[in-house]
């Protein structure tokens, strides 16, 4: 009977380590030493360094998808007798079942208005802090060069080692939080992080990567154009419908961006927009909407906590970028450039520390004041983003891009409104029909 048992579980585990050699060993073909690489060839492109990426990322989907099937098909689970192995499958592969309205979350005390007006202070700020701290980092990490003591100079390059940097900050931050703070039963099957997590840090690679193709502003004003694509992926997704005004001020941001992208001008210093600048940027809108559809579609179906989603999609992004950056060996060359660039490492956690603070921040904004008040707060930072980026970057922009600006925030700002107006419409029936 124990041989019977521990047949299957022998079978997992081959599965995991024969498709870790594998591919590791396809990885070790294709990876070449940074040092060797000829500027201009092949393996000197963005494309190749995502290829790498996928192959490392595939020594994760892979066994995963096979140990799906393999359980589902030969019924694992109820055949299993428990066990470790069995316990962290069935979390992975079924979730956990609910134990009913105990699991509820807990009613928020009232606050007075001066509480009130001093907790959306402190939210404003966290915000504008650490997202304002990790954009400037993020393109002096990406597109400056750093000087140590000796003059060495030295450009970093590897944008998936701050992908993952940042992700191991918020997986801490979120998961000392589920260990200090009661969350309701987690019922949800892990494996559906695991989709999100890859569209998140895949959104992630593409925007530091799109730094070295295209200037900062030119990136900025693209996130306030997401809410173009995130429609187009919630009508896929989940099937949404909008309103006539959200086409309206979705194409009106079209419009402005569209100003500022062909006003944008460029000095000898600034990266210039080029198109594999705008396939990353593009990429990264793709993906990040997904992200946000799909993480909805997860907190509608599963009622999970948002630091609970936080820390899941976290838990497999670690997983991904780690996989993929030993298999590279990225992780040796990252760390010398750390320990021969001191300014460098202190940027790079620093970059790390306000990713995962800013993910708290949203958050928490989001339980205390809902979706709304905290676009309007985001909306507000990347303006802040581009002003600081021009003053500190010497980016210039012209009348015309100007005018875009003001045309997309404003849209940004007229679909809030009109949101907010639609809402109290809706609530004056009920609110006169309660009166009669």
């Amino acid at each position: 009977m124990t041989a019977f048992r521990s047949g299957p579980q022998i079978v997992i585990c081959l599965l995991i380590v024969v498709t870790f050699l594998g591919l590791y060993g396809v990885t070790s073909l294709l990876h070449s030493d940074p040092n060797d690489v000829e500027e201009g060839s092949f393996k000197s492109t963005w494309v190749h360094r995502l290829i790498l990426n996928l192959i490392g990322y595939s020594t994760i989907f892979i066994p995963g998808y096979l140990i799906f099937k393999y359980v589902r098909i030969t019924k694992f689970l109820e055949r299993s007798g428990g066990g470790c192995l069995s316990n962290i499958i069935e979390m992975c592969v079924v979730g956990r079942e609910s134990l009913g309205a105990n699991e509820a979350h807990p009613e928020s005390p009232t606050r007075t208005l001066r509480q009130d007006a001093l907790l959306l202070l402190f939210c404003f700020v966290g915000l504008q802090g650490s997202y304002l701290t990790w954009g400037i980092l993020q393109e002096k990490i990406m597109t400056q060069k750093y000087t140590n003591s000796l003059g060495q100079e030295g450009s970093f390059k590897d944008s998936q080692f701050l992908v993952f940097m940042g992700r191991v900050l918020a997986f801490t931050f979120s998961g000392t939080y589920l260990i200090l703070r009661r969350q309701p039963k987690h019922t949800m099957p892990l494996y559906k992080y695991a989709y999100c997590s890859f569209s998140n840090i895949m959104s992630s690679w593409c925007q530091y990567e799109a730094l070295k193709y295209i200037s900062f502003p030119s990136q900025v004003l693209a996130k306030a154009c997401k809410i173009i694509p995130v429609m187009i992926m919630g009508k896929v997704v989940s099937k949404q419908k909008y309103e006539y005004y959200e086409y309206i001020t979705a194409a009106l941001i079209s419009v402005g961006m569209t100003f500022f992208m062909m006003s944008s001008s460029t000095s000898k210093d600034q990266t210039v927009t080029t198109l594999s600048g705008i396939i990353l940027l593009g990429s990264y809108l793709v993906f990040d909407s997904f992200t946000s559809n799909w993480q909805n579609a997860l907190f509608k179906q599963y009622k999970v906590s948002p630091v609970q989603m936080m820390c899941g999609v976290n838990l497999f992004s670690f997983l991904f970028t780690a996989v993929s950056l030993f298999q590279q060996g990225a992780f040796s060359v990252s760390l010398n450039f750390m320990v021969t660039f001191p300014k460098f490492a202190v940027d790079c956690i620093l970059l790390a520390m306000s990713s995962g603070a800013g993910q708290l921040f949203i958050f928490f904004t989001i339980s205390c004041y809902g979706a709304v008040v905290f676009v309007i707060i985001m909306t507000i930072r990347q303006g802040l983003a581009i002003l600081l980026s021009c003053l500190i970057y010497q980016h210039s922009i012209t009348v015309v891009g100007v005018l875009g600006i003001i045309m997309v925030f404003g849209a940004i700002f007229l679909r809030i409104y009109c949101n907010q107006r639609l809402k109290d419409i809706r609530r004056l029936p009920t609110s006169g029909a309660s009166k009669v």
